[in-house]
């Protein structure tokens, strides 16, 4: 218990710290226009050109490519069912590695951020492999893996690439004895007050895969739903069924077939496309 009301004392701490960095309200309290953008004093800005965006297929942050659709599409399911039960974090994962659980995390929290309504926090808890600063051209001297090893401020480590209405809090280094970390006071303290700083921020974890390593399991109980994602013609029927059990106790906000391969039936524009499908839980 003590080592517990001293991690929140820290991030209490790191709330004052980063006061003048409100996104949806003013310092004296007061909502803010969020459509107009969120401007930032003390988050760390990174340029991310069009091109590197396309290149690491971001294409939720590009207007007019061929695919934005899919990602808009699933951010709608995805923040409907949220909405719906009053949940406010979606943790992404899949039943193994190279199903492209954080590139969909990430282009789910960047559609997201298209919502005028809420700001979002891009939260790299894959920390055997945190990657997310990677796709954004960025390298952080600190990241999540500082702040739960040392007492380094909060404010320091987030970063926004230049979207509106996103900060994304990296990873940085990896963390051999990562699923005790998840579920370390420290941790706790710090997703606490992720969730309940900002009445208008959506949070979104990318984790490790379940099958690969127990962090996904050890953090269950501290985000609000999962999203599944599987790889078409690659992920096997029996892991997505063992990563559902494992999950079993966890909303599971629905499954998205990543990297499918699906003719459009008249509804849409073009012809066979390798995009994403989403199906509710």
């Amino acid at each position: 218990m003590e080592r517990i009301r001293k991690a929140l004392e820290r991030a209490g701490q790191d709330r004052q710290m980063t006061g003048t960095d409100v996104p949806g309200q003013t310092s004296q309290g007061i909502q803010a226009d969020l459509s107009s953008g969120v401007r930032y004093t003390m988050t760390k800005m990174v340029e991310v050109s069009p091109k590197q965006l396309l290149e690491n297929r971001i294409i939720a942050a590009l207007p007019e490519h061929a695919f934005k659709d899919a990602y808009r599409m699933l951010r709608t399911r995805v923040l409907q069912t949220m909405r719906n039960n009053g949940w406010t974090s979606v943790a992404v994962t899949g039943p193994a590695t190279g199903c492209g659980k954080t590139l969909t995390a990430i282009n789910l929290a960047v559609s997201l951020a298209m919502e005028v309504s809420s700001t979002v926090l891009l939260v790299d808890l894959d920390l055997r492999r945190p990657a997310i600063h990677k796709y954004f051209g960025y390298e952080p001297e600190l990241g999540l893996s500082d702040y739960l090893t040392t007492d380094v401020p909060l404010h320091q480590l987030l970063f926004t690439p230049g979207i509106d209405r996103l900060v994304v809090l990296p990873g940085r280094s990896a963390l051999p004895n990562s699923a005790e970390m998840l579920r370390s006071p420290r941790m706790i303290a710090l997703v606490n007050e992720l969730k309940t700083r900002y009445p208008d921020r959506l949070i979104v974890f990318d984790l490790p895969p379940i099958l690969a390593a127990d962090d996904a399991l050890a953090f269950s109980p501290y985000t609000d739903c999962f999203l599944m994602v599987a790889e078409s013609g690659a992920t096997k029927k029996e892991d997505l069924h063992k990563a559902y059990s494992i999950l079993k106790n966890t909303p599971l906000v629905g499954t998205v077939l990543n990297k499918s391969e699906a003719p459009t039936t008249g509804y849409g524009y073009g012809g066979t496309q390798k995009k994403k499908r989403f199906f509710g839980s």
